[in-house]
């Protein structure tokens, strides 16, 4: 039997530990044993195999592509934002320089 592997202060465990046990689980080793080796009851590792486990499956059902696809869009908008935003900075500093104050609101046609 390999030695007591007790929680971190405050009776936690880090995620690289509860990931050591849950692959010790999904390799095949008894669950009590496990339990009784980690001091934790066998719900609790059971329920750290299904959050694993369902990580692992989100993480399989979006293809790569389709993330940077869609941080692609996220990162084009807040560059949009950033465009506008330099843009109404700009045109404040060139009326502020021509002895005009920045109004904000509609422009007279």
């Amino acid at each position: 039997m390999t030695k007591k592997s007790k929680p971190a202060e405050g009776g936690r465990f880090s995620a690289r530990r509860k990931t050591e046990a849950v692959l010790r689980l999904l390799r095949g080793e008894d669950l009590e044993l496990l339990s009784r080796e980690y001091g934790v009851v066998a719900a609790r590792l059971s329920q750290w195999r299904e959050d694993f486990l369902c990580g692992g499956q989100l993480g399989l059902q979006q293809r790569p592509s389709d993330l940077q696809e869609e941080q692609i869009k996220e990162l084009q908008a807040k560059i949009g934002e950033l465009t506008m935003a330099n843009e109404l900075l700009h045109h404040q500093v060139q009326r502020q320089a021509n002895g005009r104050p920045f109004v904000v609101g509609r422009s007279k046609p």
